[in-house]
């Protein structure tokens, strides 16, 4: 197998104690891991960092799949970064790591490219050609090639398990609360602010349109929202995601967010959206006088969602 970083690592973050896996959403049981890792950090005076699959697994083996990411690379480095990880590996996914032994890729990836001085790792965390590693067969080779293991049991929220899955089944019910509670944070989706066709200014609702990518898909409707437009303040505001079947239905679903009381131009900038609070399904209207009313209640909903302890 060939050298799967396409970059050299820096010399002051080889020996790091690492925390192993895709960390999509950087939740709770993740958060787990690398607090493992952490410990092991401050007794061995090194760097703590975080190893992530990109592309994630899942998208390699089955690139037909549909949209099922709960962060772009940005929010999941910002997010290590807010967990205290001081260096972010990404290793490249292809043909040649997939078809790696569990012993190949921790001799050239962990020890080779990396040079951990530890790994943590999930109790389930399953790696190499079909899934043939575990945390139990890790910690074997560690001891083999010079780096420690922490094999971290699964966080869990009552008797269910706080996973990435969990959280996507969280986001397509609108259960944004609970999707929230296993996040640590709001669950949010950022992207550029496209030019749609400016219909909701017609209605006196003007909106930032932002395209959901890769993002797992929510449920559609309306939501109460947050808005960072890059200052790092949030905006109160209403969003849609779908696909607007009373004015003309999109072929995908689309994030349309109406900020409370803004007037700037948003067109062509990153901003980060966070959906709060579920408030209703999406609908089509006889006609777009119905639709406007609707628009003017979910604006009320939005306001009365936000302020709700």
């Amino acid at each position: 197998m060939d050298d799967p970083s396409e970059t050299l690592v820096p010399a002051d973050a080889l020996g790091a104690a690492i925390a192993l896996g895709n960390f999509d959403g950087v939740h709770r049981g993740h958060q787990a891991v690398i607090e493992s890792a952490r410990a092991v950090a401050e007794e061995y005076g090194v760097a703590l960092g975080a190893a992530v699959f990109e592309p994630h697994p899942r998208r390699f083996f089955k690139p037909d799949t549909p949209p099922f990411r709960l962060q772009s690379n940005r929010q999941r480095a910002r997010a290590l970064g807010d967990v205290g990880v001081s260096e972010v590996f990404e290793i490249g996914f292809d043909a040649a790591v997939a078809d790696s032994t569990d012993a190949e890729f921790a001799e050239k990836v962990l020890k080779g490219t990396l040079g951990a001085s530890h790994v943590s790792v999930g109790a389930d965390f399953r790696f190499g050609r079909g899934r043939m590693g575990d945390a139990q067969g890790l910690a074997a080779l560690g001891q083999q090639l010079g780096f420690t293991v922490g094999a971290v049991a699964p966080v869990t929220d009552g008797n269910a398990k706080v996973s990435s899955s969990a959280i996507r089944e969280a986001i397509a019910a609108g259960d944004m609360p609970r999707a929230a509670d296993m996040l640590t944070r709001p669950w949010a989706i950022e992207g550029e602010v496209l030019r749609g066709f400016q219909r909701g200014r017609g209605f006196g609702f003007p909106t930032a349109n932002v395209a959901l990518g890769a993002y797992v898909r929510p449920r559609l409707g309306v939501y109460a929202v947050r808005v960072d437009t890059g200052d790092g303040v949030l905006l109160p505001g209403a969003a849609s995601v779908g696909v607007n079947p009373t004015v003309g239905a999109l072929p995908e679903p689309v994030l349309e967010a109406h900020l409370f009381d803004f007037s700037g131009d948003l067109y062509g900038k990153t901003i980060e959206v966070e959906l709060a609070a579920f408030l209703r399904d999406e609908a089509k209207f006889d006609d777009v006088n119905a639709m406007r009313r609707q628009m003017t209640q979910d604006v009320i909903n939005a306001r009365r969602a936000l302020i709700t302890p």
